[in-house]
């Protein structure tokens, strides 16, 4: 079992940047591939980024294409996700999710109830 924390989120002004990091551990991420969500107040859950296990493939949602990066540190057992050019629209709880994958994957997944293992969440407020 893997365990997910959160961080890096916070009160940003639009145009500015955050980082969030996701910290595993109980198990190497390695063999995991990993999604960023982001829920906003009434809306639903929804894939912002993913990343396949090997790293090779990412996907991004059409909103953050561009501004956003995922990328992951296996020797770290960490996941990232760099924001920039941040709007208000931006503004959810940010989750990450883990995956238990073949070492060899190459495969993105984007749906919530593909994952398995869940991070607590990290808010993000971008003020206009």
């Amino acid at each position: 079992q893997v365990q997910l924390v959160e961080s890096g989120g916070g009160l940003v002004q639009a145009g500015g940047s955050l980082r969030l990091s996701c910290a595993a551990s109980g198990r190497t991420i390695s063999n995991y591939a990993l999604g960023w969500f982001r829920q906003a107040p009434g809306m639903e859950r929804e894939c912002v980024s993913a990343i396949s296990v090997i790293g090779g493939s990412t996907y991004y949602a059409d909103s953050v294409k561009g501004r956003f990066t995922i990328s992951r540190d296996n020797a770290k057992n960490t996941l990232y996700l760099q924001m920039n050019s941040l709007k208000p629209e931006d503004t959810a709880v940010y989750y990450c999710a883990a995956k238990l994958k073949p070492y060899y994957s190459d495969y993105v997944h984007r749906r919530q109830n593909e994952y398995t293992y869940w991070g607590q969440g990290t808010q993000v407020t971008v003020s206009s």
